[in-house]
């Protein structure tokens, strides 16, 4: 790797599993160190330290859902690495329902995971930032914040906020140079969409189904995210600001039966 992020400090929420550990890991490949993040203390987010190491990387168990828990890691990551100059807001949560028989703890859920968790990680690191002039966050939105799939409320409506927020504190701290970002993807291959194939009476032709919706007839990978974020989070892309990067192999932009 070309050390794009040498010297950087860089907080992953989310980052033990699917995109967030893909991010997590070619950030530190890149030259940051990295705090690490998972609402569950568990084996992967053990894995994922010991890959990383301690010199390089601090695990903080937290919920994102909790603001005082989202100030404790952007404290203990300034403590332990002197800064904070990226935060990629990637933890959230899949909450598919009928409108109607969604229920008002899941609907709650949804919406603290998915738009608050992320509020809560900006405004735990923005006064940091703000104080050293400079500071990048990307939060991770979903291709659901362009377009709606029936069946699939309320996800996308905390999606399309998320993308609303972006790009209000983008607008609001672009002069105290914060750059505020999300990247939306499409049907990425994580551990989740695999388990989800997996569940299916032919997982293979499954896979192939939805392969063939996209115009480049195969599924999206977490790497290629990670490399989205890393672009947006280095000192590469100073003047973009304030906006949204799809991708999903051009899925949304097809009129489609």
């Amino acid at each position: 790797m070309s050390e794009r992020l040498k010297g950087k400090v860089a907080i992953v929420t989310g980052s033990t599993q699917g995109i967030g550990l893909a991010i997590a890991r070619r950030f530190a490949a890149e030259g940051a160190m990295v705090t690490l993040n998972s609402h569950r203390d568990d084996e992967a987010a053990q894995a994922i330290t010991a890959e990383l190491g301690p010199q390089r990387s601090l695990f903080v168990h937290a919920d994102v859902a909790d603001r005082a828990a989202m100030e404790t890691l952007a404290a203990r990551t300034i403590e332990r690495f002197g800064k904070v100059d990226i935060l990629i807001n990637n933890a959230g949560m899949n909450v598919f329902d009928d409108p109607l028989a969604l229920s008002e703890e899941d609907w709650r859920r949804c919406f603290a995971v998915d738009l608050e968790g992320a509020w809560n990680g900006a405004r735990a690191v923005l006064p940091s930032m703000l104080a050293q002039g400079a500071g990048s966050i990307v939060n991770i939105a979903s291709v659901h914040g362009h377009k709606i799939i029936p069946g699939c409320f309320p996800y996308p409506v905390a999606k399309h906020a998320l993308i609303g927020m972006t790009r209000a504190l983008g607008l609001e701290y672009a002069a105290r140079g914060i750059r505020v970002n999300s990247i939306s993807p499409g049907l990425i291959v994580t551990d989740m969409i695999e388990r989800h194939f997996a569940a299916c009476p032919d997982p293979q032709a499954e896979r192939e189904r939805q392969a063939a919706l996209l115009p480049c007839k195969r599924l999206g990978k977490p790497e290629e995210v990670a490399a989205t974020a890393l672009f947006l989070a280095s000192d590469e892309a100073p003047f973009i600001n304030a906006t949204d990067i799809l991708i999903d192999g051009g899925r949304s932009q097809l009129y489609h039966e």
